[in-house]
């Protein structure tokens, strides 16, 4: 079947708030996507936020994001007063997140409505920690014991708390016990919200597309509690860590910093982490894009303490033999490949192998004289095609800073007039190609320049901020993007 989607964040929806949450304006984009005759809402990672703010170096890859509970929806539930966030400087800029000032105060917040919930015996939110306790009590402990640490990453604590000694554990448990509750309490919220949500956008018919990243972030539950999983050495640093070698793009590759699996080591435990991840991912999700997915055949190591990615060694991933897994424990799931870069032979037959629909982005396909199988002619049925994604700069200003060769290129084979717009051309185009599914950015549907760029790979700062204008009035755009829907036979 042909459909359509948009992308678009939860932290870049508006709110009074400093940031977008699970409430209103997120059930408005639902009623925005279901008069605009779309199928699908594209997300990036609803986990927590890390280093660099950044969505794919979480704290977990379980938990949920604290920031988009929704306050006003907490206030509807008795569990705070207006008072309590209402004269609170969440950021100054409508259009931009203040991450600093949601640090400072949001969790202050989330302490009088965990402590008015906790205080209620409330059933539900026992049934929550009973079912999820498979993680939850992991997270809840490492979040407590963070804060206990002042932020510390975990391995700088005291050897006993990092090598999981029962002892340690024990004691670290019964002196934090409140704290962990708070964190069990925020989770609660948070999937409480969240399944109301999804609730809502099924019956508008509105699909979630989620986007779970290959690899968890160093300092996070998921390395702590499961150290054996993980290249690590003796003192549980990693020995090689994650990124990809130099290119054309970046003489000196890029050097992620993330642990690398133990496949070895999962295969003895018949991947069992991996199915209790995906299981939990499409209990969030009705379809997930696998970031990275080359790394499951082939994934690039680089020696732990290295400076940049130009020494590191390409390593054989599981291939099929994960996912047969997964297919085994979880049966047929609707997964989107990340196959974008350089692709081997091997790559895309794993690829093939798998059937999963692979990606397409429009921007790449002007760069290079030759015919790109990114350009919509070659596309087959089985793919899904963007004209960028959250790590691109926005296609109203690929079209301002892209070589002028590859503008003119692009100009021609999308039959732009002068004055017309590059960005809903690129836009018309995936629409009517033979792709099953086609996802546009928020930002290129309203044509917005380059400061509306979610993400520059490889930096740090300034990322993650953008966000809709309040009130804004998208009658007009919706209207359009119904048109070429319909005109294309996506409904």
């Amino acid at each position: 079947m042909r459909k359509s989607g948009v992308l678009l964040h939860i932290s870049s929806l508006p709110s009074p708030y400093g940031i977008g949450t699970l409430g209103s304006e997120a059930k408005k984009f639902i009623d925005f996507l279901s008069t605009s005759r779309q199928s699908f809402w594209q997300v990036l990672p609803v986990s927590p936020t890390g280093y660099g703010d950044s969505p794919y170096q979480s704290f977990s890859s379980f938990a949920g994001n604290p920031y988009f509970i929704d306050l006003d929806t907490l206030c509807q539930w008795g569990l705070l007063d207006k008072s309590d966030y209402c004269d609170i400087d969440w950021g100054q800029v409508d259009d931009r997140i203040d991450f600093g000032a949601i640090y400072r105060s949001r969790f202050t917040v989330l302490r009088k409505a965990a402590s008015s919930l906790l205080s209620q015996n409330c059933s539900d939110y026992e049934n929550f920690c009973r079912k999820s306790a498979f993680w939850l009590d992991d997270y809840a402990l490492f979040m407590a014991l963070k804060d206990s640490h002042g932020g510390a990453s975990w391995n700088e604590w005291e050897k006993p708390l990092r090598y999981h000694e029962e002892e340690a554990l024990n004691e670290a448990k019964q002196k934090n016990m409140r704290e962990i509750e708070f964190y069990k309490a925020v989770q609660y919220l948070f999937y409480r919200q969240w399944d109301e949500l999804k609730s809502y956008a099924h019956n508008k018919g509105i699909s979630i597309i989620g986007d779970l990243p290959i690899y968890v972030a160093p300092d996070s539950c998921d390395v702590w509690a499961a150290p054996r999983l993980f290249m690590l050495d003796a003192d549980l640093f990693p020995t090689e860590v994650a990124g990809c070698p130099p290119d054309s793009f970046t003489c000196d590759g890029q050097l992620w910093g993330n642990p690398l699996y133990d496949w070895e080591q999962h295969k003895k435990e018949g991947y069992a982490w991996w199915i209790s991840r995906l299981a939990h991912q499409f209990e969030l999700y009705d379809v997930l894009r696998i970031d990275h997915f080359r790394g499951f055949d082939a994934f690039y190591a680089i020696p732990y303490g290295s400076l940049n990615a130009k020494n590191g060694v390409w390593h054989k991933g599981p291939g099929m033999e994960l996912f047969s897994a997964l297919k085994s424990a979880l049966g047929e799931k609707r997964i989107i490949a990340e196959d974008l870069g350089f692709l081997n032979d091997s790559v895309r037959k794993l690829l093939s192998d798998s059937g999963f629909p692979g990606m397409k982005v429009l921007q790449f396909a002007f760069g290079s004289g030759e015919d790109s199988d990114y350009l919509p002619h070659n596309y087959n049925p089985n793919c899904v095609a963007y004209t960028g994604t959250h790590d691109n700069t926005t296609t109203a200003s690929w079209f301002d800073s892209a070589p002028d060769s590859d503008v003119t290129k692009a100009r021609d084979y999308l039959r732009i007039k002068e004055g017309e717009s590059g960005a809903k051309a690129m836009v018309s185009e995936l629409w009517s190609s033979v792709a099953s599914l086609v996802i546009a950015p928020m930002q290129d549907l309203l044509e917005l320049g380059a400061s509306s760029r979610m993400n520059t790979p490889s930096t740090l700062g300034g990322n993650w901020q953008w966000r809709l204008i309040p009130n804004s009035d998208l009658t007009e755009l919706s209207s359009w993007l119904q048109h070429i829907t319909e005109l294309y036979g996506r409904i």
